[in-house]
């Protein structure tokens, strides 16, 4: 019995939901240059990425697909690696399921905000991962006295800033995804709450909760009306 417990304890101290979307990450960039290369847009059509006139036409999974392709080897490469280091931070802080669901929430805000805001064909996990800085920023607001937790926030505020810095002068870069993902991630973690951590106000959970809801909402029709 004493095993038993002591196995339970380390599984849930294992980062193993954030292993494990590295790894089906992985799988699927693999897929990719089998099937023709990730950086080819027949490619990342057909594997689902976030392209505004077919979303428009119904395929809406389209706004869940993106978070899991990358285009080229340093896309994949540098996103897996700031996955894995965030990744483990904020599921340790939050649970698996906890942390998975606000990873999911976060990549599809970040996409729906795509979606509305920007026409060009987009892919990668950096809507999801910036979904994650944001939870960071929520445990620094909502933990400030924690001076753990509070040196991380400012670490990661930091590194938040000087990536939408870098956004701004860079072609390419999906800013609206990154910027929908914080957004939503920063949301998403007071719904979900971090009870190993402490308790979050009643009141920012429903408030945070009817934002998000309605913020998606609200961005997904506007993008489908355009």
């Amino acid at each position: 019995m004493t095993n038993f417990k002591y196995r339970l304890r380390r599984l849930d101290q294992t980062p193993f939901m954030t292993v494990g979307l590295i790894v089906i990450m992985v799988l699927v960039f693999l897929a990719m240059t089998l099937a023709g290369g990730s950086t080819s847009v027949n490619v990342l059509i057909t594997f689902g990425a976030k392209l505004n006139p077919l979303i428009q036409q119904g395929e809406w999974w389209r706004l869940f697909t993106p978070m899991f392709l990358h285009i080229g080897f340093t896309h994949i490469l540098m996103n897996m690696v700031t996955l894995y280091f965030v990744g483990m931070q904020i599921e340790a802080a939050f649970g698996h399921t906890r942390f998975l669901a606000m990873f999911l929430v976060a990549g599809v805000g970040g996409n729906i905000a795509s979606f509305c805001f920007s026409n060009s064909l987009s892919a990668g996990a950096s809507t999801a991962i910036f979904g994650l800085f944001g939870a960071f920023m929520m445990l620094g607001e909502s933990f400030w006295q924690n001076p753990v937790i509070r040196q991380l926030a400012r670490t990661f505020l930091a590194f938040v800033v000087m990536n939408i810095a870098f956004d701004l002068f860079t072609p390419g870069i999906d800013l609206a995804g990154h910027l929908g993902g914080l957004a939503a991630g920063f949301l998403v973690a007071y719904t979900v709450g971090v009870p190993r951590i402490g308790k979050v106000s009643p009141i920012k959970r429903v408030v945070a909760t009817i934002v998000l809801i309605g913020g998606l909402v609200w961005l997904y029709l506007h993008g489908m009306a355009q």
